[in-house]
């Protein structure tokens, strides 16, 4: 009850000040997720990108709410092979710059603070950051380091690759990768070069890029600064009460926004946001999908359900090679009934057993309140092609038992197993998923004994990196609206999760090379398909759920347009 008052004198004392605006102007979103830097190069967060869509211009943007078609912003044109500003090869791409451009400081935008914003993201690479997205289609890496954290980039192979001629910024990429304009679209964000270096930022040259490689968050003024040319711009983030004000940008190259002020806050009780948009407090909420039936026909709100999300989530993750160093998750450490040795999941038949043990389809219309889809692999259809022939797991507790039984030449059924089961915190979902598991798998022998933990968000992806967690439950939302942003995550050893669960499978990390660099689509539906297979048959990670989107509203909000690419909303085109 005292947190929950607490919450409440929070919120009426920033709602108040919000008071001070024309409320006609203004928009207060009340978002669950929580920003964790505002550096283009740092967060890989939902709703840290979300906001940075409307503050950072990048070189195309998204035609409406189409993810594969796109128009031009900071470039006048959009590459082509046929205007020519795409090669032949398919691996050189032109932007012509724009003129007159202003950041918020005032200053004038050029060819330069692209290119240097392009290597900027790629070369701080940090850790668990975003960078990969650019590093692999322009130099061929996924990370500048290698595994023991030695510099392996080339700098000079970078600023080869990322050059300006004339008012042109050209990129030359290592091989052809087929959803690069999405990429850049998404993730070029372009941020001002002598204002960054101004501020104790990178400079731009050889000589000190490795100083700013892999920085501490709170080292960089971006942290909590703002310098962009988009439609929006940063007043003041307030950490400690999760707050962020942006104002309008009266100066934008496209026309100011209607809105004024947008006043975004992170609460974390559902409730309270179903209570907030009830009353008109927030003019956008994101309302988790169980209090969506108490909001059906309230006077003054509009439910826009089922929105279109390229999203997999939740996914439960084995870790092959566990880090057993002082770690209470595994018990024991030994397959003695107490506990699980380090590498318990390396044996296929316990993968399949938890396979086997998950209802998929309860889970879906139980937890999701049928809100989504059956997911069969890491990707949504529509971005590959299931069919009859597709194979997937189903709940089936009598395989599982069987699996279970053949595990560990017949250890793990005689001796059982103690471990724990880690979700993060605020996430109803995931922690859903992670119980369900653990109770189908204790139903089938009594000496199987699972904890289920949260663990804070910060806290959750440094353990997840370290590999500490036995059985851990994620997610994946697209960066870019194509397969190999989920096959490359989910699959290829150097892959986000297949590289924290210390999966690797040569014939997968060929293919997945193989399936981006192909330009035909149906060779490249081939590809994915010979990847469902793989994934089928490694049985590495559990998938439930393609989730739809769900957001509340004010009836006076106007001008919404969804596109599951920016995970966040794109304030520009509303008004109330």
């Amino acid at each position: 009850m005292k947190k929950i008052i607490i919450l409440f004198a929070c919120i009426f004392a920033f709602l108040a000040a919000c008071q001070k605006t024309d409320t006609k102007d203004t928009l207060v979103v009340a978002h669950m997720g929580e920003m964790q830097s505002l550096d283009p190069v740092f967060s890989y967060d939902g709703v840290t990108q979300g906001m940075m869509i409307n503050v950072y211009d990048t070189l195309l943007k998204f035609n409406g709410s189409s993810m594969t078609e796109f128009l031009p912003s900071v470039s006048e044109q959009v590459p082509s092979v046929e205007n020519g500003l795409i090669s032949k090869d398919g691996k050189t791409y032109t932007f012509p710059i724009r003129q007159g451009i202003k950041f918020h400081d005032g200053t004038e935008l050029t060819a330069q603070d692209v290119r240097y914003s392009l290597l900027r993201f790629m070369l701080s690479d940090i850790s668990g950051g975003p960078s990969s997205l650019l590093l692999e289609p322009v130099l061929g890496l996924t990370s500048t380091r290698d595994e023991n954290g030695n510099i392996v980039a080339d700098f000079q192979q970078a600023a080869q690759a990322v050059r300006v001629e004339g008012n042109n910024v050209v990129i030359t990429l290592k091989r052809p990768f087929a959803p690069f304009l999405g990429v850049i679209a998404r993730w070029g964000y372009i941020v001002p070069q002598q204002w960054v270096a101004a501020h104790g930022g990178w400079d731009g040259t050889e000589s000190t890029w490795k100083d700013f490689n892999n920085f501490e968050k709170q080292s960089s003024f971006l942290f909590d600064h703002m310098n962009g040319s988009g439609p929006f711009k940063l007043v003041r983030w307030d950490i400690s009460a999760r707050r962020l004000v942006l104002a309008a940008n009266e100066q934008y190259f496209q026309g100011a926004p209607a809105i004024k002020n947008i006043h975004m806050m992170t609460i974390t009780e559902g409730s309270m946001l179903r209570l907030m948009l009830e009353t008109g407090d927030a003019d956008i909420a994101e309302i988790p999908p169980q209090f969506i039936e108490q909001l059906k026909g309230k006077e003054g709100v509009s439910i826009y359900d089922n929105l279109p999300r390229l999203r997999t989530d939740p996914v439960i993750f084995f870790t092959l090679n566990i880090n057993d160093k002082g770690n209470p998750d595994i018990g024991s450490g030994k397959l003695d009934g107490s506990g699980i040795p380090s590498n318990f999941f390396t044996d296929k038949d316990v993968r399949l057993g938890f396979s086997y043990a998950f209802d998929y389809d309860a889970f879906l219309t139980q937890a999701m309140g049928g809100r989504g889809i059956r997911a069969y692999g890491p990707a949504p259809e529509g971005l590959v092609q299931y069919d009859d022939k597709t194979p997937y797991y189903r709940f089936d507790l009598k395989k599982a038992q069987e699996h279970f039984k053949k595990a560990w030449g017949g250890e793990v059924w005689e001796k059982g197993f103690t471990f724990t089961i880690t979700y993060n915190t605020g996430s109803t979902q995931r922690q859903v998923a992670a119980e369900m598991l653990k109770r189908n798998v204790e139903s089938l022998n009594p000496k199987f004994k699972i904890d289920v933990r949260g663990v804070m968000w910060s806290s959750f992806l440094e353990k997840t990196t370290a590999r500490q967690m036995p059985i851990w439950v994620r997610g994946w939302v697209a960066d870019y609206a194509d397969a190999h942003n989920f096959y490359f995550a989910f699959m290829h050893s150097d892959g986000r999760y297949a590289f924290s669960q210390g999966y690797k499978n040569p014939k997968a990390d060929a293919l997945v090379s193989k399936a981006v660099a192909e330009t035909n689509p149906a060779k490249r539906a081939q590809y994915y398909r010979e990847l469902h297979r793989i994934a089928y048959e490694d049985a590495m990670q559990i998938y439930s759920v393609h989730p739809t989107g769900l957001w509340g509203m004010r009836s006076a909000v106007k001008g919404f347009v969804d596109n599951p690419v920016y995970m966040g909303l794109y304030f520009y085109p509303m008004y109330k």
